[in-house]
């Protein structure tokens, strides 16, 4: 039944797959970390636009090697690569046909297969990604350390944040920020902080209190939902048929604690906090 499911679209489609989705492996990989913020992920996400608006426009070269690469696996599985049946007219799929109508299998499956999934492929990473540059707009004025005067973007962060802060009072904060961080790369060879995490450690809430918040914000701004998805399965893990009737407090416990095993807890930790809570019993330690 397998062999039968597997014809000439199959044999493509798996080719085109396993190299977009090679693309898209390290942007999938980074919204995989725990202190992955905004900024970072943004830049990434350009970067894999970048990549794959090139292969469209190499499509030609590119496919070439799918395709030869699909030929030898059908050669292994004795399946003929051809295309598929093209009537006047068709209800369930579209004509792909040349000037002459006349087509090949490579132009056809890289005209009705690739081309359409890489165009796909880009467009949903600039929907679920790219989105976030309107957001992001008013934060790069915070990781750029020229002296511009233009607070377009940075007036309707400071309204939306901190509608109690005066605009010039943050505006003359963000240019002595700014200032520190030319001075960063200047001294020392330092580089300008890459993220929001690392923007935190160089800000002093007390000289710099409006950026210090902007700086958390940005921190807690949530880019993917890894972190509650592990959780939800080491939740799974640990509710078993034989914990059902395990009361909240132990219940919670065990799930912090098969969250956090990479976490070093030893005895005389485990036996301070029972000590703590008050018994019937004296416990001598």
């Amino acid at each position: 039944m397998l062999l039968k499911a597997m014809d000439s679209e199959f044999l493509i489609s798996l080719q085109v797959i396993k190299v977009i989705f090679s693309f898209g492996l390290p942007l999938c990989k980074q919204l995989q970390k725990k202190n992955i913020d905004l900024k970072e992920m943004i830049t990434l996400a350009n970067l894999s636009i970048t990549v794959l608006e090139n292969l469209r426009e190499n499509v030609n070269e590119e496919f070439k090697k799918m395709f030869e690469e699909a030929q030898r696996m059908a050669e292994i599985l004795s399946i003929e690569i051809s295309v598929k049946r093209i009537t006047h007219r068709q209800k369930n799929r579209s004509n792909y046909l040349s000037l002459n109508n006349d087509l090949i299998p490579e132009d056809y499956y890289r005209i009705s297969i690739c081309i359409p999934f890489i165009e796909s492929f880009i467009s949903q990473i600039k929907e679920r990604f790219l989105t976030h540059q309107n957001i992001f707009k008013g934060f790069q004025c915070l990781f750029d350390d020229t002296n511009s005067s233009n607070n377009a973007d940075f007036e309707p962060l400071i309204n939306f944040y901190l509608p109690h802060i005066d605009i010039t009072t943050a505006t003359c904060e963000l240019q002595i920020w700014k200032e520190k961080m030319k001075r960063m790369v200047t001294k020392d060879d330092e580089m300008l902080p890459s993220n929001a995490l690392h923007a935190v450690k160089h800000c002093d809430p007390v000289i710099f209190p409006n950026i210090f918040v902007l700086l958390k914000v940005l921190c807690t701004l949530s880019v993917s939902i890894a972190t509650p998805e592990r959780s939800f399965s080491s939740l799974k893990r640990v509710k078993s048929y034989l914990r059902n009737s395990m009361k909240e407090d132990s219940f919670n416990g065990l799930v912090l604690l098969s969250y956090y095993r990479n976490i070093e807890i030893t005895p005389e930790e485990i036996l301070d906090e029972m000590a703590k809570k008050l018994r019937k019993i004296d416990l001598l330690l």
